[in-house]
């Protein structure tokens, strides 16, 4: 395991307030690394430079949360898809809406720009695809088949292939001159996050729930490798530029990652959160996260991190030699054949194939695009960025250095670079920076960090304890210029509260051990009846995240049993209890809702038949509990993240109990 990285490795470089609501997405701009795109609860996207502490513009229109956004490859135009399933366009130089595109029927969950076409691919909640030509304002096409939400959708560098990762555990290929499915890649266990393409060769990549990397051969149509081992889901990734590895954004690091063989290059910590978007500048990798209000910044200088065109250190998955990269990535596998000029050819054919779908704008749509409005926060970096006096000089900032590490005199460590910063911290991390405008700004513009109180909904991976302070297991020091403690005073502190910890510990392991002599000696639904018998949530929620596994364990009385704790498990405040109870209903829903549905609707049966009596007793009896867990449902549904789409989905699956 690689060791804990110094400040010249990884740093945070900024937190700001983008939002007076939760911020829901985020983005960056690939070709600079310095345009940031917050979307938010509050139903605005704002626009800031990376490092900048002021918002440039705001865009509004939307009138429900926005739940993703992309820039296109030149940075001119920006995409944003809602909660209600609309998507608006906007011209950032031209500070203005450029297109509404309604047809979806939910949540907007992924988008990508086509590279060198004016076309927008979308995925859903409803489980659709589809693409949408912006100039002309309508749907090209519609791919169906996948099953559930659509995680995440990228184009081919070629811009000939479409790949589409979802929550149904597949990874599918589109082609998009055929307007058909090329191929479905299976083998993750879990929701797929994200896919990537290689710049260069025919492999594509996909991080998913399962805590697993998988890479996949688009010549062949078969996996390469799979990296298995990680704690936490992968939440993005990015190829370096030319090719040569993968880099991976997890909960807790930044992991380096080959493929052929399978192996780890690198793991740098930074432990920056719900990373949602990562990008390279300047041989700089920059992360952004969000959590709630609040969305930070981080640098991890790639120049000190491990590639795969050196020795690599930490976890090796194999104990053969090494084989140069360089030579091997090359000649194993196809690379993609680049338009030499236009893209007018891709742009054609797709047209000429999907004609009869595209429809024709609506005086409701062009009223919603009067409705919405860019906002100028801030007229001279808008200025700076989008009208510049040399149309060459685009890329913000004009002359795009590498951002600077903090000094030596100021070492901060990677777990202190993701520490909750307080407003001392963010100007100790941005050296040299002139402190944020004193003057009263919008909400939605505030850099100054708001004061952070203890969460409502605890979640499921944090980097300390909820309740507890690292403070309070270090004595105070009464003489400042004293750090040498006495071995026995520190060490009574570090135990403090450790018994009564060992005693819950203890507690429930002895609980769990009942169960399982329980479920050992009888049957699964004995054994639930024991665990609810405790009265313990933890206990419960152990057991079901065992029987969700295997569906075929699930039988109608054992849905009478588990409902009310389900119940109990969504309203509770610690997130990994709500993501339980939220997999077990869907199982629910999806197995014996319709079921249920059918017996309560049939006619009544002539004479007497005491089995079926039984199960329509049952069947009123879910049917009453699920009828108290839909008003919980549905005044979840409109959370915002991930989170918020498990609620929506819920819903839709609930709907017909209305």
């Amino acid at each position: 395991m690689a060791a804990a990285v110094t400040a010249r490795t990884a740093w945070k470089l900024q937190e700001i307030t983008a939002h007076s609501s939760n911020v829901s997405s985020l983005v960056l701009g690939k070709s600079s690394g310095r345009l940031l795109a917050t979307g938010g609860d509050d139903c605005r996207v704002n626009i800031w430079s990376v490092k900048k502490p002021n918002c440039i513009m705001s865009l509004t229109g939307h009138t429900t949360p926005i739940e993703s956004l992309q820039i296109n490859v030149n940075e001119k135009l920006i995409v944003a898809g809602s909660q209600s399933g609309s998507i608006r366009v906007w011209d950032l130089e031209a500070a203005k809406i450029l297109r509404t595109l309604l047809g979806h029927k939910a949540n907007i969950c992924s988008l990508d720009f086509h590279p060198f076409g004016s076309f927008v691919a979308s995925g859903s909640l409803d489980t659709n695809i589809k693409l949408w030509d912006v100039r002309r304002k309508g749907c090209v096409l519609r791919y169906k088949g996948h099953t559930e939400a659509v995680r995440c959708l990228r184009f081919s560098p070629d811009g000939k292939w479409l790949a589409s990762a979802a929550d149904d555990h597949t990874v599918k290929l589109w082609d998009l001159a055929a307007g058909k499915m090329m191929f479905e890649f299976t083998g993750h266990t879990g929701p797929v996050n994200v896919v990537e393409f290689h710049p260069n060769e025919y492999l594509l990549a996909s991080g998913s729930s399962d805590r697993t990397v998988r890479f996949w051969d688009l010549e062949k149509f078969q996996v390469v490798s799979c990296i298995e081992e990680e704690a936490t889901p992968v939440r993005c990734m990015l190829f370096n530029p030319d090719g040569c590895c993968l880099y991976s954004g997890f909960q807790d690091s930044l992991r380096v990652y080959g493929w052929e063989p399978e192996r780890c290059f690198d793991v740098v910590l930074v432990n920056w959160g719900k990373v949602a978007d990562l990008c390279i500048c300047n041989n700089q990798l920059i992360g952004v996260s969000f959590a709630q209000s609040t969305v930070s910044s981080f640098v991890v200088d790639l120049g000190r991190v491990t590639k795969s065109d050196s020795i690599p250190h930490g976890l090796i998955r194999d104990d053969e030699p090494l084989v140069p990269p360089t030579p091997t990535g090359s000649s194993l596998r196809r690379i993609y054949d680049r338009p030499s000029t236009s893209c007018s050819k891709p742009q054609s054919r797709v047209k000429h194939n999907s004609e009869s779908e595209r429809r024709s704008p609506s005086s409701e749509d062009d009223r919603d695009e009067k409705e919405s409005k860019a906002e100028i926060q801030n007229p001279e970096d808008y200025k700076e960025i989008f009208q510049p006096k040399n149309a060459i000089c685009r890329t913000p900032p004009r002359s795009s250095e590498p951002f600077p590490a903090p000094p030596e005199d100021e070492p901060v460590t990677a777990k202190e670079a993701v520490k909750p910063s307080q407003a001392a911290d963010v100007q100790t991390l941005l050296p040299k920076q002139e402190l944020p405008d004193p003057v009263q700004r919008p909400p939605i513009a505030s850099s100054t960090p708001l004061t952070k109180t203890e969460p409502s909904v605890i979640p499921a991976t944090r980097n300390e304890p909820i309740g507890l302070k690292a403070s309070d297991f270090l004595p105070a020091v009464k003489n400042q210029s004293q750090t040498e403690l006495v071995d026995e005073e520190a060490m009574s502190q570090i135990r403090k509260g450790h018994e009564t910890m060992c005693m819950v510990l203890t507690s429930r392991h002895k609980n769990l051990d009942t169960v399982r002599a329980v479920w050992s000696t009888s049957d699964i639904k004995n054994s639930v009846d024991s665990a609810v018998a405790i009265n313990d949530l933890s206990v419960v929620v152990d057991l079901l995240n065992i029987v969700n596994q295997k569906a075929s364990l699930w039988k109608l009385d054992l849905c009478t049993i588990i409902l009310p704790q389900i119940e109990k498990l969504l309203q509770s405040k610690y997130e990994s209890y709500v993501q339980t109870g939220c997999t077990s209903l869907k199982l629910i829903l999806q197995r014996f809702l319709p079921l249920i549905t059918d017996i309560l609707t049939a006619p009544p049966s002539v004479g007497v038949d005491i089995t079926r009596e039984e199960r329509l007793h049952k069947c009123k009896l879910c049917y009453k509990q699920l009828k108290n867990i839909s008003n919980i449902v549905k005044s979840k549904s409109g959370l915002s993240g991930r989170h918020g789409s498990a609620f929506r989905e819920l819903h839709l699956l609930m709907a017909v109990l209305e």
